[in-house]
């Protein structure tokens, strides 16, 4: 039996009667508040409320859809059905299956109607090989087959087609690829074929060796995961709840405000007096124009009592907002929805009345926990980000920023992690405002060690790791 391509419903679309000849077409709900697309069909003739109907139970081919129109309603029908069928498509409801031996082989779900669909028929002696981009992972115990680049995932129902997408790491015919798996024959190859190279998922080898992408130089410098991040992270190429969806509300008890006290041994910093601060400060304009990124410090180090204004201008907490689903705070710096993930860990090497180590700053306290003293873990965080600014010596004070994930994830889906990202360049920048005002030497770092962070301090890297770093000195005369 020859393999066909079926034409169904996405799963959770619906198409409800209204009367004996209207049907309201409708998308799954999946964006929280967003209401679905709907498509009103009014004054349906026979064949083609029978073609719908068809779609949203069982599928069928393209040719068997149209046979029910053309043998119910004429030729005349027929022109009205495809403009239908396209606005399915064009809606991000229309699901493509191969079906092999009577048995699902792979099925193509769009994710949005930013699918724009197109069929592209492989050619048979042609070789292809699977994009650099593209993925497997398991999804409600399906392997599931995505790519950045496409608007759609391809479900990989038979262990046959989880075969083909490894050997089609490297280029391959139909024929050789029908060759390597044992029981599909080379049709059923070329439509498999077709359904990953209308999804951006494969490649036409040129006769260089080298697929499009390959010499596409925008792609070229997009890396992986920061492709995969971007398109999973922001709407169009996904169909995953987002925003605020408080998907593990009344499931996980939520991660408290303000982290609990790390230890005993507790330091009162100083307390600068901001009303005093705002009629003597620099300008704002003038602070924005000075800022910069400082990498050499002064022979005497930053101080305690520096260190202590600094924090308080940057991060301690001014007020607690109390919401149905929990309280949340505010501070200095701009956070998503009040949440203030972000704990500051800060490793002093060298700090005017404060021994180097490692240091836990409370925000509603406004105090440091000491943790350890210097260790060759210290002493390796303090290196990397040395080095990190491509300087030789050490910084004076490296402030961690270090995440509480589920403290976002609790309430944001999609984007709690983007969302802290943001979070981080927010406090930067903040931090480097208030040191311009105090002229200290302040400079962010771009990477830092998350796995040699979480090991120093003792966190879980899953529940609580760096995520950010910046640096703090006394500002050189020079």
């Amino acid at each position: 039996m020859p393999p066909s391509l079926v034409l169904s419903f996405k799963e959770n679309s619906s198409a409800i009667a209204q009367s004996p000849d209207s049907v309201v077409v409708q998308s799954p709900l999946v964006q929280g508040n967003i209401p679905p697309d709907t498509l009103n069909l009014n004054s349906l003739s026979p064949g083609l409320l029978a073609a719908v109907r068809m779609l949203a139970a069982e599928g069928g081919t393209e040719e068997e859809l149209s046979d029910l129109v053309l043998q119910s309603d004429g030729v005349a029908e027929l022109p009205k059905f495809y403009y239908y069928l396209q606005q399915f498509i064009s809606l991000g409801l229309i699901c493509h299956t191969i079906i092999c031996e009577g048995l699902p082989l792979a099925t193509r779900v769009p994710f949005s109607p930013s699918d724009r669909f197109k069929f592209r028929k492989a050619a048979i002696d042609q070789k292809y090989v699977l994009s650099r981009f593209a993925y497997c992972r398991k999804e409600q115990g399906q392997l599931v087959l995505e790519s950045p680049l496409s608007h759609a995932q391809i479900i990989l129902a038979d262990g046959r087609g989880a075969v083909a997408i490894a050997e089609l790491a490297k280029p391959q015919t139909c024929g050789e690829l029908s060759s390597a798996i044992p029981g599909i024959s080379q049709e059923t190859i070329q439509l498999f074929l077709s359904l990953l190279l209308s999804s951006e998922m494969l490649g036409e080898v040129k006769a260089d060796g080298k697929i499009q992408e390959e010499e596409n130089e925008t792609l070229v410098q997009w890396e992986f995961h920061d492709l995969l991040f971007h398109s999973r992270s922001r709407k169009g190429r996904h169909s995953n709840p987002m925003g605020k969806t408080f998907r593990f509300k009344d499931k996980i008890e939520q991660p408290p405000m303000v982290k609990s006290q790390m230890s005993d041994d507790i330091i009162d910093l100083y307390q600068p007096d901001i009303e005093t601060l705002k009629a003597e400060d620099y300008p704002f304009t003038r602070i924005l124009e000075e800022r910069q990124s400082i990498r050499r410090y002064n022979d005497e180090p930053i101080t305690d009592k520096q260190l202590g204004e600094f924090l308080y201008r940057s991060a301690r907490n001014k007020r607690i907002v109390s919401k149905d689903y929990g309280d949340c705070t505010h501070r200095p710096y701009a956070n998503s929805g009040g949440r203030y993930e972000l704990e500051l860990y800060v490793i002093v090497n060298t700090c005017d009345n404060l021994p180097s180590g490692i240091y836990h700053y409370r925000p509603d306290t406004h105090q440091l926990c000491r943790l350890i003293g210097r260790n060759s873990q210290v002493e390796e965080l303090l290196e990397n980000a040395g080095t990190a600014t491509g300087e030789l010596y050490m910084p004076q004070v490296l402030i961690a920023f270090a995440a509480r994930f589920q403290r976002a994830a609790w309430v944001y889906e999609s984007i709690a992690y983007a969302n802290i990202l943001k979070n981080v360049g927010s406090l930067q920048q903040t931090m480097y405002l208030v040191a311009t005002a105090m002229n200290l030497a302040p400079c962010a770092i771009g990477a830092g060690n998350s796995d040699l962070f979480a090991a120093a301090v003792g966190t879980d890297y899953y529940a609580e790791t760096s995520v950010g770093e910046f640096i703090l000195g006394s500002k050189s005369t020079e």
